[in-house]
């Protein structure tokens, strides 16, 4: 049961001390999540002011810096429309990315989200489906990559309470499995929906992922010091259902 850890996501560095920004801090808290049991790791890479970018140069130096700590360890990246407002200058981005990731995911719901697909998947690299909602279920479901797509993400907003979280994850689990899809489904949510989402994901044998770019609180609601402790937690969490 893989548990992917997220490590910065869009958060700014004045958002929680430990958040790894530069292509250095990123390397080191890859090398400390994987020990602490994270099976492949989703960054944002970062400008110089900290905030997510598609340019070549930042993403070859979070890439390198990465894998020179931990060559073993899956690394993908986001592709969301925040980093580059205008698909075709996303596409553009990508298609003169200078080292690659091994995925990447692509949020269904946003404009040029078909043509983002497709310029990953020429260059090699896996395409990570984003679902947020019923409606991005559905363009995906209808797009000629979905067979292409390495793994599905059904991702839940924050503001639910546990028990709505697990209701809007039946139901975008109903909606998906019927596709007939063989990508493995990642169950995530953000905020108040973070760990009910993990625990489901658990009960249900679906993949995962932990890390302040979704919450910045343990289960106990106190502050997380840092992704290692996150997975900590969240390994303690999954193991119950293992």
């Amino acid at each position: 049961m893989l548990l992917k850890g997220c490590l910065n996501g869009a958060r700014r560095p004045a958002e929680h001390p430990a958040l790894p920004v530069t292509p250095a801090a990123l390397a080191a808290d890859v090398a400390r999540v994987v020990a602490a049991g994270v099976g492949a790791v989703h960054l944002h890479p970062k400008d110089s002011v900290g905030a997510d970018t598609l340019a070549r140069e930042e993403v070859a130096a979070a890439l390198t810096a990465v894998r020179a700590a931990t060559p073993a360890v899956a690394v993908g990246i986001t592709t969301g429309a925040w980093t580059v407002a205008d698909p075709a200058e996303r596409v553009t981005a990508i298609r003169a990315w200078t080292v690659l990731p091994d995925f990447a995911s692509v949020n269904w719901h946003e404009p040029g989200a078909q043509d983002v697909a497709a310029a990953l998947l020429a260059r090699g690299v896996g395409v990570e489906a984003g679902l947020w909602h019923a409606q991005a279920v559905q363009e995906w479901a209808a797009s000629p990559y979905r067979a292409r797509c390495c793994r599905v993400l059904i991702e839940l907003s924050d503001g639910l309470d546990a028990v709505d979280t697990e209701r809007e994850a039946d139901r975008l689990l109903d909606l998906v499995r019927p596709v007939g899809s063989e990508a493995p489904v990642l169950l995530h949510g953000e905020g108040t929906s973070c760990w009910p989402a993990l625990r489901h994901a658990g009960r249900h044998r679906l993949q995962t992922r932990i890390g302040l770019e979704d919450v910045l609180d343990l289960p106990d609601g106190s502050p997380a010091p840092d992704n290692a402790a996150l997975v900590v937690a969240a390994r303690a969490l999954l193991t119950e259902h293992e």
